[in-house]
């Protein structure tokens, strides 16, 4: 029986310390309200604690999905199909090609907080963008799973009639 293969799934979530940031705007919020009164203080500490989880939970919910032939790239889609090779990133690279020698074209799912990333040609000659850039925890495997999806697309028959 083969092994069926488990697309890639990765949540590039926001770092741990950001959620001690949050506690902390609440904090402020609630101490800007204090002379108002205790009430308003209390609302403002649980306004600004809400709104401040909003906004990281929000940052940090994009996803990399790799599925049905497509790399799912925060609210793009690509077809596998006009993607060429995915280039693993260590931390020197991934720092040098989201600064200095990023191409402005470039589609770029970015997170700072991640320090790997993978790079991946763009085939397409109908499309202007040289690369896609990804931060991602795991870029072996998003680049095996790329790798693995485009051998899985059916290839156009090019037979000479």
């Amino acid at each position: 029986m083969a092994a069926v293969e488990r697309p890639y799934d990765e949540r590039l979530t926001a770092p741990r310390s950001w959620w001690f940031i949050t506690a902390l705007a609440g904090c402020s919020t609630g101490l800007v309200m204090l002379p108002l009164g205790t009430l308003p203080m209390l609302g403002g500490l649980v306004a600004g604690t809400a709104l401040a989880a909003v906004l990281v939970s929000s940052y940090g919910s994009v996803r990399i999905r790799v599925v049905a032939g497509s790399l799912v790239a925060g609210d793009s889609r690509i077809p596998v199909s006009a993607l060429g090779t995915a280039h693993v990133l260590d931390e020197e690279e991934a720092f040098a090609w989201r600064t200095h020698k990023a191409d402005p074209r470039a589609h770029m799912l970015l997170r700072s907080y991640i320090r790997t990333a993978v790079r991946v040609e763009v085939d397409d000659p109908d499309d202007p963008t040289p690369y896609v850039y990804l931060s991602t925890r795991s870029p072996q495997r998003l680049a095996d799973a790329l790798t693995t999806a485009s051998r899985a697309e059916p290839q156009p028959d090019v037979r000479a009639e």
